[in-house]
């Protein structure tokens, strides 16, 4: 398993954690010091769309006019932080964030 997100990203933390303390095997990314591959990143565009960016936070709202209207590969590209995270890859599957049905799905498998 992969865990995409932000090393100081308080959800990425607490499902390491988690992954941990159940003895889970899985590398954790961090996407703004080893940026998603065009590849990756269109992987992650096909299966999450625009819920892939996370337009809550101060760095999305201190984007360009002309940023906010790109498209997600566009902004993430830009802006690594933007990912809304974290996101897991556990083979050809993928989920996104940190709620009660993805901890069920990725600490029971």
């Amino acid at each position: 398993m992969i865990i995409y997100g932000l090393s100081t990203c308080g959800d990425c933390q607490k499902a390491r954690k988690a992954l941990e303390a159940l003895g889970k095997d899985f590398t954790f990314r961090d996407v703004r010091a080893d940026p998603l591959s065009e590849v990756e990143l269109g992987v992650l565009i096909a299966e999450f769309g625009d819920r892939l960016v996370d337009r809550t936070t101060n760095d999305w709202r201190g984007l360009s006019d002309w940023l906010k209207h790109s498209e997600a590969e566009d902004q993430l590209a830009a802006k690594p932080k933007l990912m809304a995270r974290p996101v897991f890859q556990d083979g050809d599957t993928y989920y996104l964030g940190w709620d009660e049905a993805v901890q069920q799905a990725v600490l029971t498998e």
